[in-house]
């Protein structure tokens, strides 16, 4: 078991005097974490002009469709007054001078079939 130990112990001095021997670069913390608060604040700024913006575009679209509604309204009210304009305000006009009145009951006159003149 000894010399197990001891070929293990002398593979691990190899292993650990090559890793010395290559020079890793040191890592510069400061700058790594400069760097991350600048890309977090970044991108909260960023965020919030987003939401300002979609904000915007929601007002915008709501008072787009009142518009859109308000002169859809007025469209039919036009379209009213230009038929009454036209032809049905002639027609009721023609109604007033020809002096016709509104029918309240219709009355049916009976005719016996033997009355009528067949033509032949």
């Amino acid at each position: 078991m000894t010399t197990a130990t001891l070929s293990f112990y002398r593979v691990q001095k190899t292993i650990q005097s090559k890793i010395d021997s290559v020079d890793l670069p040191t890592i510069n913390w400061k700058l790594i974490c400069f760097s991350g608060f600048f890309i977090l604040f970044s991108l909260l700024v960023f965020y919030v002009w987003q939401i300002s913006d979609l904000t915007k575009g929601s007002y915008l679209v709501d008072n787009y469709e009142k518009q859109i509604n308000i002169l859809s309204q007025e469209n039919k009210e036009l379209q009213i007054s230009f038929a009454e304009n036209s032809f049905l305000g002639q027609v009721l006009e023609k109604i007033h001078v020809l002096k016709f009145q509104k029918i309240l009951s219709v009355k049916y006159i009976q005719i016996p079939n033997n009355l009528l003149v067949t033509v032949k």
